[in-house]
């Protein structure tokens, strides 16, 4: 065969490897490219989950935090009334199975009814003077969304003794003004940062993130039953104590009954109910929800055991008394 023949047969071939290696490479290129698109786009689908969750259960968390304030402020104006009736007898501690309420401390509900009629006072407060800053967080009302960085750690009302309210939803660890709840540093990492440019490591950074968000979401739907039982249980006593309320003041300030020993007998049971309400109700409060952690990477524990403890002794009194709304 004539030299320039087997030269441009040489030439052919070369050319043929060189175009399976270029669509070789093309497709290597498609597929990363692809493996990177679907990484981001299940990163950024697990993310809004996480925020989706993170906004229920800041909620779900400052419902029972709010409540919570309400009730330790009312408490004063029960003690005004209160106060008014003479010659009453020393309200002892309440104990029975399952059940064990304090005795009547009137100092100790006016410094818990004004440290937290203070707390609500500042929140509103601080709502007021920056709402347009923190309006477009998405987290919630302003209110209680600038509550979540004013309350320590911890969980229970402050004003109860339990080391920050329940809304302080910070007890997660990572929140402060306008962003909310974030569970401890497990994902905090993970939600602003990019992928790497590389499509088997950003793919590998999507699944280790994925895996923390999952645990974080789990984590927070937990917290979100638990917050709504006993926010229900924390309602349904505050209910009952506003109907014996309303009727102790009825006695006192309506009809003009300020003497003990002119009380009827419904009407002393029914002073009697209000005061050891109002002690259920002040061991409510200090309940904490979630338990404080030693790593600050993790969230805290669940306090199940006290959370249900709670509820248990609300509804074994109100059984005992035979007590309803």
């Amino acid at each position: 065969m004539p030299i320039p023949f087997i030269v441009g047969a040489v030439a052919l071939i070369a050319g043929a490897a060189g175009m399976g290696s270029g669509i070789r490479g093309g497709i290597k290129m498609k597929d990363a490219n692809d493996t990177m698109k679907i990484a981001q786009e299940r990163h950024n689908k697990n993310i809004d989950r996480f925020k989706n969750q993170n906004k229920k259960t800041t909620a779900d968390m400052d419902n029972v935090g709010n409540l919570e304030l309400n009730i330790l402020s009312n408490f004063k104006e029960f003690q005004d009334v209160f106060e008014k009736i003479k010659n009453r007898p020393e309200f002892k501690e309440y104990k029975r199975e399952g059940v064990n309420l304090p005795k009547y401390d009137g100092e100790k509900l006016k410094k818990v009814s004004a440290e937290a009629a203070m707390l609500m006072a500042a929140i509103s407060g601080a709502a007021a003077g920056t709402a347009g800053g923190f309006a477009a967080a998405g987290t919630g009302t302003v209110a209680t969304t600038i509550s979540l960085s004013t309350m320590a750690l911890g969980g229970g009302a402050v004003a109860a003794g339990g080391g920050g309210a329940a809304l302080g939803t910070a007890v997660l660890g990572g929140a402060t003004l306008g962003i909310g709840l974030l569970v401890g540093g497990m994902i905090f990492n993970f939600t602003g940062s990019k992928l790497s440019d590389k499509a088997d490591e950003a793919y590998s950074q999507m699944l280790r993130a994925e895996e923390k968000i999952d645990k974080s979401c789990e984590y927070m739907q937990e917290l979100s039953g638990v917050s709504k039982e006993f926010l229900g249980e924390l309602n349904t006593v505050n209910d009952i104590y506003a109907k014996n309320f309303a009727a102790l003041k009825k006695t006192v300030l309506t009809d003009g009954k300020t003497d003990w020993n002119d009380f009827t007998g419904d009407e002393k049971l029914t002073t009697e109910n209000t005061v050891l309400l109002v002690a259920l109700l002040y061991n409510m409060c200090k309940v904490k929800l979630v338990l404080k952690s030693d790593n600050e990477d993790e969230p805290g524990e669940i306090n199940k055991k006290e959370i249900n403890g709670s509820i248990n002794e609300a509804k074994r009194f109100i059984a005992d008394k035979n007590l309803a709304a």
